[in-house]
């Protein structure tokens, strides 16, 4: 069965974009504890690249479809879970990419929608916050979107964010979304 195609997150309203992330419904894995296979021979590299014995996976429809299958474990490691078998899978940071940011509204009032590399969009608030780490090459902003899953606000979203932040007269300097205010700040 084809996937939906991506919908354009420009012609589509917040509401919109709310409504289409609830009806995605995505298989229960949190619920699925099969006895633990080995290993799936992938790799998610830093950039939202996925890789399947040292190849990149080129049909971005399975890219899309191993995405809903996905778990972070109570270790911090990750696997591909289904009912029957759970195989590992190495992830070089965090397993997406926030790719484009679609804003709403002003200060307290706003919100922001992210679409991930893998097609998922999510609106950042109390369910979804956004959190910022300094590491050596510069700050790194990250977006939960489920289960324990993040992804990396890629750098040209992070540089819209940034914009915002600093046009508003927050201090510290940060972006609201949802009725929740993010610093630009790393968190401890």
């Amino acid at each position: 069965m084809p996937m939906d195609p991506l919908p354009d997150l420009a012609a589509l309203s917040l509401a919109d974009i709310a409504r289409l992330a609830e009806e995605r419904k995505l298989p229960p894995v949190e619920r699925w504890n099969p006895t633990h296979c080995g290993d799936s021979e992938m790799r998610i590299a830093r950039d939202g690249t996925w890789f399947h014995q040292g190849s990149p996976i080129g049909r971005q429809a399975m890219v899309r479809l191993f995405s809903t299958i996905l778990r972070r474990e109570a270790d911090g490691s990750y696997v591909l879970v289904t009912p029957v078998e759970k195989l590992d899978i190495a992830v070089e940071d965090v397993p997406f990419v926030a790719v484009e940011m679609k804003t709403e509204g002003e200060g307290r009032e706003a919100r922001m929608a992210f679409r991930l590399n893998t097609g998922d969009l999510v609106t950042a608030g109390a369910e979804h916050p956004l959190r910022f780490e300094e590491r050596e090459d510069g700050p790194r902003p990250y977006l939960h979107v489920r289960g324990g899953l993040e992804a990396l606000v890629a750098r040209p979203v992070y540089y819209d964010l940034a914009a915002m932040a600093l046009a508003s007269d927050d201090v510290p300097p940060g972006v609201w979304s949802s009725g929740i205010f993010f610093a630009l700040e790393p968190t401890e």
